[in-house]
């Protein structure tokens, strides 16, 4: 059976675009023609009215070529309004899609940050520009030729000889810069992949004196992409000098032609300048197209890494809108295994939680409990089993719907650029009343009102204006914000003092009071006060699991695996 491969967005997009690009294309076409006006306004002048005196037949001619060259210009401005809004309304259907597919690369362990947002910018940006244009009047060059070659045979002769002769250039134009700019393209995705990853620890750059060591990196990462822009930059202006040259010599030719033809009495001297305004025209958009094509050559990687990126992350359709949830989990025989590794990190884990309760997750480090915590909260995909809220699994819920029922605190606490009412409202346009009561809910409310504007204090990039005990509040009353009912907190307590963690083990207490499960990860015994079940993992396998005092009593048995999860727990 044949495989049906899903359209991405922007295979979706190009067949929506099929209107507008030929209503482009239509314009185009009327825009070439109306471009004959000039010739044959000198034809008519030089053959009809010098000869014959008649002004009358001058300012007739002289108003109907202006009138022409008026819906000449009017339409090349509705061109190029058409071009700039296609170039907006792709943006605007393909921003979100690439958007999600970014996170979801990200998410996979490519670092990839905005290079795919940017890439849409610069495609976008090429629709729009003059750049496109020698493409769509490109396919007019034999029309124009022919009809040179209607004025004599031999004037077409020179007129095909030249357009083949430009066609070749630019081909060579072609084989000559994609190997290059492509390279460069990427060399310089790759060094900016990797400065911004390195702008990103700042401080650290800062405290320990690494910032020649990153200079030196970036140069050689630049230095790179430098060499095969200069070997495409060489190239392409030894091209373009050769096909400029040509491309005034033929205008010399074909009036010397011309002017020849007209002393044998083989052609009048009105289709001498015709021709040589003909040829201009035929030969401009292939000219342009060799100039243009660095531009070109840039757009069309662009579109191929946006391409890649969707094909690799297709967009998840629309999952049916589930009823809200209780809040009961269940994980069965749930594996994971990293992408690129063979290695499990998670080897058919299996339990239940009705809505309510309070898991608490304990085991040494890198046994598990991350990932555990992600593929619950349905960041990651199982590579094997099931995890389920209120029996469906998470990634069959839309993923807005269920994120208005879930909260979620990483290990790593992670605030967007903007207001601390912003981060703690997800972004959202909602109740002031909503953001106050979620961040009482965590404790954080009187922390918040000490800061300099209270909930309208700019938090920074990455919450890079708050201390780290701060930041954790502010992620903690965000993962409670909307009333959730399930809360999943991986180490919760990471930056908090004794203090801090006395409020956070209140917090578990008002959530498990209001109905919500919680699934805590925990290296303290502190944080166990509200558990209801304590799930223990060493190596990726749940060695213990069940009420919470029965749970800890087996811990002090003579067990190794479970001594060494009571090593990590106290």
């Amino acid at each position: 059976m044949r495989h049906h491969k899903q359209p991405t967005a922007l295979e979706i997009l190009l067949r929506e675009a099929m209107g507008g690009l030929a209503v482009v294309g239509g314009l185009s076409l009327f825009l070439n023609l109306l471009v004959l006006v000039s010739p044959l306004y000198m034809f008519q002048v030089f053959d009809r009215v010098l000869p014959s005196g008649h002004v009358e037949t001058l300012v007739a001619l002289t108003l109907a070529a202006g009138f022409a060259l008026l819906v000449l210009g009017l339409l090349e401005a509705i061109r190029s309004l058409a071009l700039v809004r296609i170039g907006a309304w792709a943006d605007r259907e393909l921003a979100s899609p690439v958007l999600a597919a970014s996170v979801a690369e990200t998410l996979t362990g490519r670092a990839i940050g905005a290079q795919p947002l940017r890439d849409l910018a610069q495609l976008r940006g090429f629709v729009g520009s003059d750049a496109v244009v020698p493409i769509l009047d490109a396919p007019w060059t034999l029309v124009f030729v022919a009809v040179i070659w209607l004025l004599h045979p031999w004037l077409g002769v020179l007129a095909l000889a030249s357009a083949v002769l430009l066609f070749s250039l630019a081909l060579v134009n072609e084989l000559a810069m994609r190997g290059p700019l492509g390279e460069a393209g990427e060399l310089w995705v790759e060094a900016q992949r990797r400065s911004e990853s390195a702008l990103r620890n700042g401080e650290v750059v800062q405290a320990m004196g690494m910032l020649p060591a990153l200079a030196r990196r970036w140069q050689a990462d630049s230095e790179r992409a430098l060499v095969q822009h200069v070997r495409a930059s060489d190239r392409g202006g030894a091209i373009a000098g050769a096909a400029k040259s040509l491309r005034l010599f033929v205008q010399i030719a074909i009036l010397g032609l011309g002017a020849y033809l007209v002393l044998l009495g083989e052609l009048t001297a009105g289709g001498m300048i015709a021709g040589s305004i003909l040829l201009s025209r035929a030969l401009a958009p292939v000219d342009q197209a060799i100039g243009a094509w660095r531009a070109l050559v840039g757009a069309r990687a662009c579109y191929h890494r946006l391409r890649q990126l969707l094909e690799r992350h297709p967009e998840t359709p629309v999952g049916i809108r589930l009823p809200e949830p209780q809040g009961r989990v269940s994980v069965e025989r749930l594996a994971f295994r990293a992408p690129g590794s063979q290695h499990l990190i998670l080897k058919g884990l299996s339990f239940e939680l009705a809505a309510g309760e309070v898991l608490a997750v304990i085991g040494p480090s890198a046994s598990g409990k991350s990932t555990l915590c992600r593929l619950i909260m349905g960041v990651w995909p199982p590579t094997s089993g099931h995890a389920r809220l209120d029996g469906a699994e998470v990634h069959g819920w839309d993923r807005a719907h269920f994120g208005r029922h879930v909260g979620y605190l990483a290990q790593d606490v992670e605030l967007f650029d903007g207001t601390v009412r912003d981060n703690i409202a997800r972004l959202a346009d909602a109740p002031d009343q909503a953001v106050i009561e979620a961040a009482a809910l965590a404790g954080a409310h009187e922390m918040i009102l000490r800061l300099p504007q209270g909930y309208g204090t700019e938090v920074g990039p990455q919450g890079a204006a708050l201390s780290g005990g701060q930041r954790q509040w502010i992620g903690l009353a965000r993962a409670m914000f909307g009333a959730p009912r399930l809360v999943v907190l991986d180490e919760p307590n990471a930056s908090l003092d004794q203090i801090g963690e006395a409020a956070l083990v209140d917090a578990i207490g008002r959530l498990k009071g209001r109905g919500a499960t919680v699934i805590l990860v925990a290296h303290r015994r502190r944080l166990l006060v509200h558990a209801d079940k304590v799930l223990v993992l060493h190596d990726g396998i749940g060695v213990l699991f069940g009420p919470r005092n029965r749970v800890l009593a087996r811990l002090a048995a003579p067990d190794p695996p479970a001594r060494r999860a009571v090593a990590a727990a106290s």
